[in-house]
């Protein structure tokens, strides 16, 4: 008779858990697998809450792939329900946040582009779809908050100067930086990008807020445009 395999991580033998020995021995000691089986917590009539989780990493290529997984893709994995889908997605999620997290940014001032580039690459790199952030500074170029201000291919009927200089107000921002993504991974600018960019320092400089620069994000590569030039 073959034996099927095990589906709840309880049924694993208790010093074999994973949040057993998570409990005991701390996160650290467990492996990326067993991290990912605490948050599915069970697994199917044909495979463990383990062998599920290496199903599932091996089906995104790796963590990266699962950390930038749709909701959909994650749904149709076999043995991934609704739940479970958005129970993963929502951990990443906060992994994304704590990279950014208020703490971090308040030990640094982003007088750089490199600055910006390190803050937000690890969120924005692998996005499937151009997204751009705002980010509004205080006096002394700390950051005071980030925010998402479009989705979707960037050009000038999407990104307004209201839609950027209403936060920037609202936040008591002195200067702001513009951030975006290319998801083909290079940071090329674009006509477009020269173009928003020289509207939107127009429009500050009439307010009074100064748009210090604005970065793009690639696959592990950056390009400031007051850097480049188009400026």
């Amino acid at each position: 008779m073959v034996q099927r395999d095990v589906g709840t991580i309880k049924e694993i033998p208790t010093e074999e858990r994973p949040r057993e020995r998570l409990a005991q021995y701390g996160p650290q000691s467990l492996s990326t697998q067993e991290l990912l089986a605490i948050i599915i917590r069970t697994g199917s009539r044909e495979q463990s809450v383990l062998r599920l989780a290496d199903a599932l990493l091996h089906a995104f290529g790796g963590l990266r792939g699962l950390a930038s997984a749709e909701l959909g893709d994650l749904r149709r994995t076999r043995g991934i329900g609704p739940a479970k889908a958005v129970e993963i997605s929502a951990c990443f999620e906060l992994g994304k946040r704590l990279v950014a997290c208020a703490d971090e940014r308040n030990r640094r001032e982003l007088t750089t582009p490199e600055a910006v580039a390190n803050l937000l690459m690890p969120e924005m790199r692998d996005l499937e779809v151009e997204e751009c952030r705002l980010l509004t500074l205080d006096t002394k170029s700390r950051l005071i908050r980030i925010r998402q201000i479009s989705l979707g291919i960037l050009d000038q009927t999407v990104i307004h100067p209201r839609e950027v200089f209403r936060p920037a107000i609202s936040d008591a921002a002195c200067s702001i930086i513009l951030v975006h993504n290319h998801p083909t991974g290079d940071p090329t600018p674009s006509a477009d990008d020269h173009s928003i960019t020289r509207r939107l320092r127009a429009a500050g400089e009439h307010i009074g807020i100064e748009l210090v620069d604005h970065v793009i994000i690639g696959d592990n590569r950056w390009v400031s445009l007051r850097e480049r030039g188009g400026w």
